[in-house]
């Protein structure tokens, strides 16, 4: 029997009481960091919340971003993605854990969660922390509006509202983390995914500059963002489905039950511009809208000081493949298809990945395209403008460790990392044919080193190994066994630039 005590502690905003176990970890779920984005405040910039007396009950999960059902093919992403909609006003909330022996220079990690930018949220089991407060962090994960209130470029609203929300977040982590334990010195931003997209995101802004010292980026991408002119089509439809002027007026207006309705409606929107590529491929209509790529922005100077860890899984495409039964099925012509939608030069592209693989099927060189388009590409971007400036070190990984779900074709797919870097691996909902991880045993010596690598880096700025750089482009090759390779995929990874 777990008997649990009382722990209190007192924020700038009020007193918030967790919960604390036998192994000493406190969690406090569902604190607010920002004002319960309502009525046109949902597409303002984030505000304070207001104080509160007394103690504010922090045991309890609470309310998520609004959000439709998410579900991809066969393979079961239920714990990725979360309960869905769990209504409430009060949603701009974090999740805290955070050690007995947390005494104020405790290093602080801030989880930013994926889910394409239209779901997911920290109650998604993947996202529980207490592996984190065991190993001597304070862990904080985050909620931020989604969809239409978090990414639409509405006429009158700022943009990135979900990237503000993030923002905010980091700043009551700077006024309010020593309360924890925390050093507000020693933050580490680190996301997948979306929340990989973002995380970038903010590194690439200005504003954000002395909120946080380190960040990790996973499967997200430097070249992930719309152009102004991009998104304005999004926004054209999604007036249009709602039957509203494009002005935010006219969206304050919307039930967020209706917004979360048209924003499932807005696939299929061909977004290639006389100049531009769609840089999500067709497979989401929402995304950062910026006119100058985090990259871009990074080459520039932003984020120079700031550690940067960032990678991608070997096999990020079979995710958006194999559960919807059109890896085995592709062609030459999906082939072909895929190297259009996200290349100026796609015979070229097709070429350089055909030579890299004479023996590669047609969904192997569909799926590797995809992911590149995706997240390689831009995350090799913005490693190597990161990596052009001095004051901060740079490390990227690749994680190729395969997964056995659906028959061993998942393999080492988009999100597959992730229950390794949260010590989680061991969760049944994972386990399966048809799970994330598929069924058999997942290495526990790779859960632990994965966890491991990435708290030393958040503690110490160093993985533990090889810094990269635009000529070396050091790598850690993540499997059964680590090793450190020079420039993988090269010719492959070249051809985007």
């Amino acid at each position: 029997m777990n008997h649990h005590r009382d722990s209190v502690v007192t924020t700038a905003q009020g007193a918030v009481r967790g919960l604390r176990g036998d192994d000493g970890i406190t969690t406090f779920l569902n604190i607010p960091y920002a004002a319960p984005p309502l009525l046109a405040a949902r597409f303002a910039p984030p505000q304070p919340h207001e104080p509160w007396d007394g103690v504010r009950d922090a045991t309890m999960p609470g309310p998520t971003a609004p959000q439709s059902e998410r579900a991809l093919g066969s393979v079961d992403m239920s714990p990725y993605f979360g309960t869905g909609w769990s209504r409430g006003e009060d949603y701009l909330t974090v999740n805290v854990w955070t050690p007995e022996a947390a005494s104020g220079d405790t290093p602080v990690m801030v989880f930013v969660h994926g889910g394409g930018f239209v779901a997911g949220s920290t109650r998604s089991p993947l996202y529980e922390g207490s592996a984190f407060a065991r190993d001597g962090v304070v862990l904080v994960t985050l909620n931020y509006r989604l969809g239409i209130t978090g990414f639409l470029d509405v006429p009158g609203a700022p943009a990135n509202r979900g990237l503000l929300d993030v923002i905010a977040a980091l700043r009551w982590v700077q006024e309010n983390i020593a309360a924890f334990g925390g050093d507000p010195h020693n933050v580490t931003l680190f996301g997948q995914s979306a929340g990989a997209t973002v995380v970038g995101g903010v590194l690439a802004t200005p504003e954000a500059t002395g909120l946080f010292r380190r960040a990790v980026v996973q499967s997200g991408s430097g070249r992930g963002a719309f152009t102004t002119e991009q998104a304005a089509r999004v926004t054209g439809a999604a007036a249009e489905a709602l039957g509203i002027e494009p002005h935010v007026d006219a969206f304050a207006a919307i039930t967020d039950a209706r917004l979360v309705e048209a924003a499932s409606q807005l696939a299929g929107i061909d977004l290639r511009t006389g100049t531009h590529h769609d840089p999500l491929i067709g497979l989401s209509p929402f995304s950062l809208v910026l006119d100058t790529q985090p990259a871009d922005s990074v080459a520039a100077g932003t984020g120079a000081g700031v550690d940067l860890l960032i990678g991608t899984n070997t096999e990020e495409g079979n995710l958006y493949l194999v559960p919807v039964d059109k890896y085995a099925a592709s062609t030459a012509d999906d082939v072909a298809n895929a190297a259009a939608r996200s290349h100026p030069d796609p015979a070229q592209l097709v070429e350089t990945y055909r030579r890299s693989r004479p023996d590669a099927s047609f969904g192997e060189l569909r799926s590797a395209i995809m992911g590149d388009a995706l997240f390689g590409a831009g995350s090799r971007a913005l490693a190597d403008t990161h990596a052009a400036h001095p004051g901060s070190a740079t490390f990227a990984y690749e994680f190729a460790w395969r997964s056995t779900a659906l028959d061993g074709e998942l393999g080492a797919t988009h999100a597959v990392e992730l229950p390794f870097v949260f010590d989680l691996a061991r969760l049944p909902q994972l386990r399966g044919s048809n799970a994330l991880l598929g069924p058999g045993e997942p290495p526990a010596e790779l859960a632990a080193r994965m966890h491991g690598t990435w708290i030393r880096f958040a503690t110490t700025g160093d993985p533990g190994w090889d810094p990269y750089d635009a000529e070396r482009r050091a790598t850690m090759h993540i499997d059964s066994q680590w090793t450190q390779l020079d420039d993988p995929r090269g010719q492959e990874l070249r051809a985007w630039t």
